[in-house]
């Protein structure tokens, strides 16, 4: 019933909203020719199906001629924003605007961030997942935390793409929280967390931390287990089997969310232009029906906000990677 009515109030809503020649004529500016949007994850990464997803909607919605998707992974966002860095005033670039490149700078892997450019919007928030196999001996998040405190290298954990980024924070802080030294943790990095799971119910780990569209397939075919999510509140659909980390007494928000970026030196008018396109694309059905399969939540903040948001993010992320002894002080 939800869901109906989230799906009937955005097509309530997308019938008021302004097209593409109204939102030209407000701001200004519309792009001209197609519209690189650069991941900085591989193909069917969370971030790139996201991304595909939001291209396809400005396009049909006649937002943008047409969004051409491309992959450049690696370096902690480095390469896909030196795209950015390449190619400053022009507002026909832009670039997933995600939690890594927060992590990348405050654990020093990455010599920029995100004022060295644009910021358009904060889009959605994800969630982070700790998962075993189905037939572990830890049924909760309380039982993790009990074996952890007991001994913290006790257990493998997987996680990806690299130590110190918003899954491997996503477990460190509800651990840390439950009284386990996290910095003594055995933490494996994956290149995806496909691989990660696939080691998990390969028995060649003991833990899993990911996010929520990761688990989805594994939950329903009942191989694993999901001790926790640190979401506010249980998710719907396949995933309200799974627990809050805030339901078994330990008081922690996820970190994790997605937005746009776009290069450095683009005029207000054109930023504006994206900041509505933007805003327009996410109230659409298309973008909801994402959000709810996915287990995202629809959290929109325009460039002020979401800088101040962003800077919030940073501070906490940069606390918990002190404790895991990533960075010093």
């Amino acid at each position: 019933m939800q869901s109906r009515f989230v799906i009937s109030l955005s097509l309530l809503l997308s019938a008021w909203l302004p097209g593409a020649a109204a939102l030209a004529a407000e701001q200004g500016w519309k792009p001209e020719g197609k519209i690189e949007y650069i991941v900085p994850s591989g193909p069917g990464a969370a971030l790139d199906m996201a991304a595909r997803r939001l291209g396809h909607i400005l396009e049909i919605r006649k937002l943008a001629p047409a969004v051409v998707v491309t992959n450049k992974p690696g370096g902690s966002n480095a390469i896909a924003l030196n795209v950015l860095q390449q190619n400053a005033g022009n507002p026909h670039y832009l670039t997933t605007l995600g939690s890594t490149l927060l992590t990348g700078r405050a654990n020093g892997t990455l010599d920029v961030t995100y004022s060295d450019f644009t910021p358009i919007a904060v889009l959605l928030d994800e969630f982070v997942t700790v998962a075993v196999r189905a037939d572990s001996p830890i049924k909760t998040g309380r039982d993790l935390i009990e074996a952890l405190r007991r001994d913290p290298q006790s257990l493998s954990i997987g996680v990806a793409s690299s130590l110190g980024n918003h899954i491997h924070i996503g477990i460190a802080r509800p651990l840390k929280l439950g009284g386990v030294d996290i910095g003594r943790l055995t933490v494996v990095p994956f290149k995806s967390s496909a691989e990660s799971l696939n080691a998990l119910l390969g028995g060649h780990l003991d833990v899993v931390s990911s996010s929520t569209p990761n688990v989805v397939a594994h939950i329903k075919s009942g191989r694993i287990r999901v001790l926790a999510v640190d979401a506010p509140q249980r998710l719907e659909g396949t995933l309200a089997v799974a627990p809050t980390w805030k339901e078994q007494g330990i008081d922690v928000v996820g970190l994790s969310s997605q937005g746009v970026l776009a290069p450095k030196g683009i005029t207000p008018r054109q930023r504006d232009y994206w900041v509505e396109a933007l805003r327009e694309a996410t109230r659409t059905p298309e973008w909801q029906e994402f959000l709810q399969t996915n287990q995202l939540r629809e959290h929109f903040l325009p460039p002020d906000q979401a800088v101040a948001y962003l800077d919030r993010q940073y501070a906490e992320i940069r606390a918990v990677l002190k404790d895991l002894r990533l960075v010093g002080d």
